[in-house]
């Protein structure tokens, strides 16, 4: 079955009744499908009877320096990866059918989205949330699927959801790694081989962590791989790494008990990458 392109909401609309009832369950993306975006989408596929996979390079989210100019876009093999994974919709609206000239007001991400990737990147969740809110509404799925790659993202659209009763269940799918460990991101294209050989400090930064039981250890088996990195040529440049408690994303310390999230953020080159391991702590 061919998948309907609808590239604006009136489309979209029509594109939604085509598909003649059943539960919808919506990705959003901002396009550059990898295997990653394959695996929530086969996810949905299991939660729903139609997926709707949005395509949107949203500029709300991206800071006065950063690379939506250069964000790869790469629409045909986008629709081409969706097609084969059975993928219904592909929703890809302009920023300006997205958001009116005058645009007024956005949702904010509060104090949980003011830290730990948030204190790096200012604004961004609340632009995260808007277009995310801004989807929710337009395709009114019953359930959306993101990646754990993202963990604050998941955890602050979870939030969201609950706290301004949305009414979509929020299913989660595990980060999808290359063979050498390096988490699959649609800006991994950008590193050089030699990049990419200290971006691989990242997953074994978190493998070293995940070892150990106790926070202040986790960190510091951590730590020691990503201060080795930093020494590489090209260096790793750390943002932060950070035990964070996976509902709220506040530090976890000595005496905490459960699953935390071990999360990392590193510029390599001119690439910035985060990733991310949920660890248990005794």
């Amino acid at each position: 079955m061919d998948v309907i392109v609808a590239g604006d909401r009136t489309e979209l609309v029509k594109a939604k009744d085509a598909l003649g009832g059943g539960r919808i369950a919506l990705v959003p993306t901002m396009g550059a499908l990898h295997e990653g975006h394959r695996s929530l989408i086969r996810l949905a596929r299991e939660l729903a009877d139609h997926v709707v996979v949005s395509v949107f390079v949203n500029p709300l989210q991206f800071g006065p320096n950063e690379d939506f100019s250069r964000y790869p876009r790469t629409f045909d093999a986008d629709l081409a990866a969706c097609a084969e994974e059975g993928v219904r919709v592909v929703f890809a609206p302009s920023a300006e059918d997205m958001y009116l000239p005058d645009r007024q007001v956005q949702v904010s991400a509060g104090r949980m989205g003011a830290i730990v990737e948030g204190a790096f990147r200012p604004g961004h969740f609340d632009g995260v949330l808007t277009v995310v809110l801004k989807l929710f509404n337009l395709v009114q799925p019953d359930v959306a699927v993101f990646g754990q790659k993202d963990a604050q993202q998941l955890a602050l659209i979870r939030r969201m959801v609950a706290d301004l009763n949305v009414p979509v269940e929020i299913a989660g799918g595990p980060t999808v790694r290359e063979p050498d460990g390096l988490a699959l991101s649609s800006r991994n294209r950008y590193l050089s081989p030699a990049d990419r050989v200290t971006a691989l400090a990242l997953s074994r930064a978190l493998r070293a962590g995940s070892g150990r039981a106790v926070p202040s250890e986790i960190l510091r088996a951590a730590a020691a791989v990503l201060d080795e990195a930093a020494r590489l040529d090209p260096p790793l440049l750390l943002d932060y790494v950070a035990l964070v408690d996976p509902a709220t994303f506040t530090p976890v310390e000595d005496g905490f008990r459960g699953e935390a999230v071990l999360a990392v953020a590193a510029k390599v080159g001119t690439t910035r990458l985060i990733d991310n391991l949920v660890v248990a702590v005794s």
